[in-house]
């Protein structure tokens, strides 16, 4: 029986239609006067810090200082609303306001578990009326690292709960492979499911426990 489980953001709860890249690119540019094409130096799964240290060394061609760093992120925060607001691509996935209450009626402890820092994740699930689901969650403002932020994640959980979490009983969603290594890492299984940028049998191969299409059909839980 599961108990409880921990979704990833992008690409498995929602898109954003690009909205994170516009963000990120506005910020470069009034800080640093460069054009940053995110998209062109990140791949799906990255935390918003490891981000922020790559756009530094690829597109300025420096390591960025602590200071530096701190500022992009801020930057990116400050124009991450609007640029979320404006998104003609913004989207919730397939299944997921349909799965989401059902969860919750259900009694099942929903987290979330993101690069995102958690400023940024809670702006991309409110235009989603996503927020009300979830009551706690492990970010990339937690670590960089996402086997660690995973297991941040799981003690907020029993934190929220008031007692351990079985992880025989917990699951993680992603829909990367980084999702699925990092679910692993922290002793739960991971279902992968194929509605960003990897194919069912791509999770399948990274040893997803379940690899769906989405979570409309099969969904553990």
């Amino acid at each position: 029986m599961i108990k409880a489980i921990l979704f990833d953001i992008d690409g498995t709860l929602l898109v954003t239609g690009g909205a994170g890249a516009v963000a990120w690119q506005r910020a470069f540019l009034e800080l640093h006067g460069v054009e940053a094409n995110i998209e062109e130096h990140t791949h799906a799964g990255m935390t918003d810090p490891e981000i922020a240290e790559i756009v530094f060394r690829e597109v300025i061609g420096r390591d960025g200082s602590d200071q530096e760093r701190a500022e992009a992120i801020a930057g990116y925060l400050a124009h991450l609303q609007d640029a979320v607001d404006e998104s003609l691509g913004y989207r919730v996935m397939p299944g997921i306001e349909e799965l989401l209450p059902r969860l919750a009626e259900d009694g099942i402890l929903l987290g979330i578990v993101t690069g995102n820092i958690e400023a940024a994740a809670h702006i991309k699930l409110a235009r989603g009326d996503l927020n009300r689901f979830f009551a706690f969650g492990g970010y990339g403002s937690d670590s960089r690292d996402r086997t660690e932020l995973t297991k941040k994640a799981l003690e907020r959980g029993e934190q929220v709960s008031g007692h351990p979490l079985d992880r025989a009983e917990t699951i993680a969603v992603g829909d990367t492979p980084r999702d699925v290594r990092a679910g692993h890492g922290a002793g739960i299984r991971v279902v992968g499911v194929a509605t960003g940028s990897y194919a069912v049998d791509e999770l399948t191969d990274a040893s997803a426990d379940w690899s769906l299409e989405n979570v409309k059909d099969g969904f553990p839980a």
